[in-house]
């Protein structure tokens, strides 16, 4: 009977083991996580998940593995895959043998170069366990220090705000949300935080974070030292490659592999936030996402290509994030943009649609309280999937539908 293996027990590995039941897969499936607990899901982290009770939002019952004949191993690490041998190694000894193996390894925060390592004033958000120690220290009297201003640290800026904590965000560069986010957008969403008591610093640089006498430390260049009860470390995430490399996979932004999520090793494959794949609407560009619904997708595609059934990668990159009473939504990469075109909503809410030379649609993003700008991001996705060339006054023009762009 084959012996399906997948390692990583996030979004991607634990859609992709359903996946392959709900395809008719009927061999062996093993889902190993290094951490104890069970798959669930992390944008609450940093959103509503530190705000709400402690226990984590589970991608499924526990008791649904085992009905779904999926052998579920937490707390194990994978310390070695041999792709000769067709073997994993975990890290309690265990060896197990696959017929197609997944990589679904996720991604590790960046530390901060010179911090003390497990310091518990110092760290960063990746896990539960974290969030839970986040959320110990935003209480009402407390100083929480951000250095990094991008999703995680000004999702992270508006949780502890609504607890009531005093914050502080240092970004390094001009603005915060310097990739991949429109300026527009950026200079909204910080004059909202500054409105809601944040205290936001661009292009700050930082020269030593330590912890002294209970408290973080920020010495900046200016001998100005900021003093937080709690330092939270949002500089980006590094794709977790490392077996990947000591197994020899090639390594391109992440475990490289194609567009059917195929690695450089026979019958193994890669999905989710450690590997970078040839995005085909974007002529065949390498890119690595870091973004929930990517790692779901994957998770399928993985699963239909580990059965054999050849599909690529097809769909349009989407992300979220949720700050205050607002949420922006992205689709597509504006990369290489050359027209920027905006459409009011109403109450605040618009919409940027992002062009190329040749006038395609290639992004749009999008900004409003709740789900004020869902719907026409969503059509905006369908228009870039279509790789549709819409005439420029008919996307600023509010009165006009999108799905008449479509339709067309």
């Amino acid at each position: 009977m084959a012996h399906f293996v997948i390692l990583g027990a996030g979004e991607c590995g634990a859609r992709a083991a359903f996946a392959l039941r709900e395809k008719g897969f009927a061999g062996e499936i093993t889902l190993v996580g290094a951490e104890p607990l069970p798959p669930y899901e992390r944008p609450p982290l940093s959103k509503a998940g530190t705000t709400d009770a402690r226990d984590p939002k589970f991608i499924a019952a526990v008791e649904k593995y085992a009905e779904s004949r999926i052998r579920l191993l937490t707390g194990l690490e994978a310390r070695d895959v041999d792709t000769v041998s067709r073997t994993v190694t975990l890290s309690d000894g265990t060896v197990l043998s696959y017929d197609k193996l997944l990589l679904a390894m996720g991604a590790a925060a960046r530390s901060f170069p010179g911090a003390p390592e497990g310091n518990p004033r110092i760290r960063a958000l990746r896990t539960h366990h974290d969030a839970v120690a986040l959320r110990d220290a935003m209480k009402p009297g407390r100083h929480i220090a951000i250095i990094g201003g991008g999703f995680i640290g000004l999702e992270l800026a508006a949780t502890a705000r609504l607890l009531g904590a005093d914050v502080t965000v240092i970004e390094g560069l001009e603005r915060v949300l310097k990739r991949g986010v429109p300026e527009e957008i950026a200079h909204l969403l910080t004059e909202r935080h500054r409105a809601e008591g944040v205290d936001i610093r661009c292009g700050i640089s930082i020269e030593a974070l330590t912890e002294e006498n209970g408290k973080a430390l920020i010495r900046l260049p200016s001998k100005e030292v900021i003093e937080a009860d709690f330092a939270l470390v949002g500089i980006g995430a590094r794709p977790n490659v490392e077996i990947a490399e000591r197994a020899g996979l090639t390594i391109d932004n992440g475990i490289a592999v194609d567009a059917y999520l195929k690695t450089s090793a026979p019958d193994v494959f890669a999905g989710g936030d450690c590997c970078s794949f040839p995005l085909s609407i974007y002529g065949g560009r390498r890119v690595r996402l870091e973004s929930w619904r990517n790692a779901q997708e994957q998770g399928t595609l993985a699963a239909a290509n580990m059965l054999g059934l050849e599909e690529a990668v097809s769909s349009v990159p989407w992300f979220w994030s949720d700050q205050y009473d607002m949420t922006l939504q992205i689709s597509g990469l504006a990369e290489g943009a050359v027209t920027h075109l905006r459409r009011d909503l109403g109450a605040g809410a618009f919409i940027l649609f992002h062009l190329d030379a040749d006038g395609r649609l290639i992004a749009a993003s999008g900004i409003g309280q709740g789900n004020a700008v869902a719907r026409d991001i969503r059509l905006a996705e369908m228009l870039i999937a279509a790789r549709a060339h819409p005439d420029p006054a008919a996307l600023a023009a509010s009165d006009i539908k999108l799905k008449s762009l479509l339709a067309a």
